[in-house]
């Protein structure tokens, strides 16, 4: 498998674009400023080299058909609505006798599809369907193209940064502290593989000079980390100028607005807290269980305090490696 950096941005981009679809309820891509059936259009096309056509173009609102390939005979509806009933109802329309020997396709593009590739259809008009190779989501795709070379990889890359790329992150409530939970969510905390040292006499120093004793715990037990995070936020960079100094300053700024107002370990515990707030209010989170959460959140506090972005340097302070 290859998990480029290229395929972090598309597995960003892709459910990203999933959950906004999810919340406005139902699939309506123009106020979204994007273009629904084209981007899907173009997306198949460039992924399996298909030669899908939009048929709504040519005829509006055509019942059960968004998409067309008339060089390999199938038709695709793109829906935000994933059951049995939705998929049933388009293979019974009476257009598809238009369309002998083709085949029907469906992507559901704001929910797990996984249910509905293990049931059985009625499928009156003997369209060609296999429900388990015809229904796609977000997951298959991002399995499939998690299978591809890391050239190809890049090639998906470049499209959905062009169609993507910035209209995804225009709503108000987006954040990069979201979007980098996102990528640390995949993260396998377990492996010590990938340890750099620092110095932890200096952290300790540090720890002592701003009275921090329950916090302590949580420093010590992450600030192992402090490697991979410089190597993760290397990664994220590459996707945009400044994104881990946004990062930075979003904790830095939790920390400025408690700081006066509460001291020591509880203003740690506070920056935390504030910190998964503003992750949970983005509309870019890919929600992942509150502990999960809470462990990514507690890496990166920890991180920052290394860094002197929060709470304040003793005399000298130098968290490198003499």
């Amino acid at each position: 498998m290859n998990r480029s950096p290229y395929f972090n941005y598309i597995e960003e981009k892709l459910n990203l674009l999933a959950v906004r679809i999810e919340k406005r309820g139902k699939l309506n891509i123009l106020d979204l400023h994007l273009h629904s059936e084209n981007f899907y259009l173009h997306f198949f096309n460039k992924l399996f080299g298909w030669s899908l056509e939009n048929l709504n173009a040519i005829q509006q609102n055509v019942e059960a058909i968004d998409l067309i390939d008339h060089t390999k005979k199938f038709i695709f509806q793109v829906s935000s609505t994933n059951t049995k009933a939705k998929i049933e109802s388009a293979l019974d329309k009476d257009i598809l006798k238009q369309y002998p020997g083709y085949g029907f396709k469906f992507i559901s593009i704001s929910k797990d599809a996984t249910d509905l590739r293990t049931k059985t259809y009625n499928n009156p008009h003997n369209l060609t369907f296999s429900p388990s190779s015809d229904i796609f989501d977000t997951s298959s795709l991002l399995n499939y193209i998690l299978s591809l070379d890391a050239v190809k990889q890049k090639d998906i890359y470049q499209f959905i940064q062009q169609e993507l790329g910035n209209e995804v992150d225009i709503v108000k409530l987006d954040s990069n502290l979201a979007a980098i939970i996102n990528i640390l969510s995949k993260e396998d905390w377990n492996d010590l593989s990938q340890l750099n040292q620092i110095n932890s006499f200096e952290i300790e120093r540090k720890v002592s000079f701003n009275n921090l004793v329950r916090a302590k715990y949580i420093i010590d037990d992450y600030k192992i980390h402090y490697g991979r995070i410089d190597s993760k936020y290397s990664e994220f960079d590459s996707f945009g100028k400044n994104k881990s100094n946004a990062v930075l300053s979003s904790i830095r700024k939790e920390y400025i607005q408690q700081k006066g107002v509460i001291s020591d370990d509880d203003l740690f515990f506070a920056v935390i807290d504030k910190v998964i707030q503003k992750i949970q209010q983005s509309a870019n989170y890919v929600e992942i269980p509150i502990d999960e959460l809470e462990l990514s959140v507690n890496v990166l506090v920890v991180d920052a305090f290394i860094r002197c972005k929060i709470f304040e340097n003793p005399e000298n302070y130098n968290y490198a490696t003499p």
